[in-house]
């Protein structure tokens, strides 16, 4: 994620289905207020419980997680956790950034977060109980601090945590920012920073509050690299997600001057960065070493966006014609795609719409429905046009 200011619109423009492969989508799409009488300060994910609640939690970047019944009429929400006192929030890519409800949360109670914080500069992964008396609010005193990583700059923190179906907390890092990876973390496989995490928040070794999963890459590696990497090679994976009937971990890579990619990461992939951006040399410019990269499966240039956000596979009831398609979007531009994979190899691309907010974030409810985070205060879900 990058320069997310708020801009403020009511509206939004809808267009028919274009595609950068000259197919066209067959319906049209527009993005809909899913719950009108309500907003939020910068929202930045949205995540449901698991506990068959149909309740929707929202993160605000400021430091609070929201709650309400997944209900287009609810006309309040509660405060589940407030940790505005915690989170460094001085910077667009610094906050409170992401959420993830324990697998056995309707027995354990246990929710994690990933913020930043300050004095000094970090990432914090935590785990929070909610509180016994009332479901709609967590106990702030419970945290359980599972992870901390120095952050040597504002930028690049990524931000997404989410379990696996293998059960197991996967965390999204940036490259520690600035510009161009100026300390080449993103291939420096002895820092957290540029990659993909996986941890066992089940268990506890080595005076970690978490355990290695058995078949991490580099698990007793005996090369000084962080066992706790599961991919790296990545600039600022702000979104990634499951998609469980194929098994895939999708991401949405914010790239640096050239060129957005979206990737699908595999258990000890290299994904390129500061080698590459997209499917380009960077550094150096020309005749890079890519061999045992592991390319994006889809890229975009600054014709098209400026940075990423990454979606989800849709499994949703309600749109039929994107299913198995893997929604995602650009801040900059506000632009929403569907990308079909149907044929990994050929990719074909079609534009769903032009949003008039900035784009922060995707989140499914319990029936896997869709819905985008706007930083115009407001959370929305697609729907067809009638042509």
């Amino acid at each position: 994620m990058r320069n997310m200011i708020p801009i403020f619109f009511i509206m939004l423009a809808t267009v028919s289905g274009c595609s950068s492969g000259g197919n066209e989508v067959p319906v049209t799409y527009r993005a809909v207020s899913a719950f009108p009488n309500l907003s939020f300060t910068r929202p930045v994910d949205l995540q449901h419980a698991g506990d068959n609640t149909n309740r929707i939690f929202v993160v605000e970047q400021e430091g609070v997680i929201s709650v309400f019944a997944n209900n287009a009429s609810v006309a309040s929400k509660k405060t589940f956790l407030d940790i505005k006192s915690k989170v460094n929030d001085s910077g667009n890519e610094e906050g409170l950034l992401g959420l993830a409800f324990h697998p056995n949360y309707e027995t354990n109670g246990y929710f994690y977060v990933n913020y930043t914080a300050s004095s000094p500069r970090r990432t914090v992964i935590s785990r929070f109980k909610v509180s016994t008396a009332d479901p709609d609010i967590a106990d702030a005193a419970s945290e359980l601090i599972i992870l901390e990583f120095a952050q040597p700059y504002s930028n690049h923190n990524g931000g997404q945590v989410s379990f696996g179906p293998d059960g197991f907390l996967y965390i999204a890092t940036g490259d520690g920012g600035s510009g161009g990876d100026p300390d080449e973390n993103g291939q420096n496989r002895a820092t957290l920073l540029g990659k993909i995490l996986r941890i066992d928040v089940n268990s506890q070794e080595d005076g970690n509050e978490y355990a290695i999963p058995a078949d991490n890459p580099f698990k007793e590696n005996g090369s000084g690299y962080r066992e706790e990497i599961y991919a790296y090679g990545l600039r600022n994976p702000w979104r990634f997600s499951f998609d469980v009937p194929t098994n895939r971990l999708w991401a949405g890579d914010v790239g640096q001057n050239a060129y957005e990619e979206i990737d699908i990461i595999e258990k000890g992939g290299n994904y390129g960065w500061d080698t590459m951006e997209g499917k380009h040399c960077f550094e150096p410019s020309s005749g890079c070493n890519q061999s045992g990269l592991k390319l994006p499966i889809w890229e975009y240039n600054r014709d098209q966006g400026i940075s990423i956000t990454g979606g989800f596979v849709y499994r949703g009831p309600t749109l039929d014609g994107l299913t198995g398609k893997y929604i995602y979007a650009d801040f900059g531009t506000r632009s929403v795609w569907a990308l079909n994979v149907s044929n990994l190899a050929k990719p074909v691309n079609n534009k769903l719409l032009q949003a008039d907010f900035n784009i922060s974030s995707f989140g499914v409810d319990q029936n896997n429905e869709l819905y985008l985070c706007g930083f115009d205060d407001k959370i929305y879900k697609l729907e067809k046009v009638a042509r």
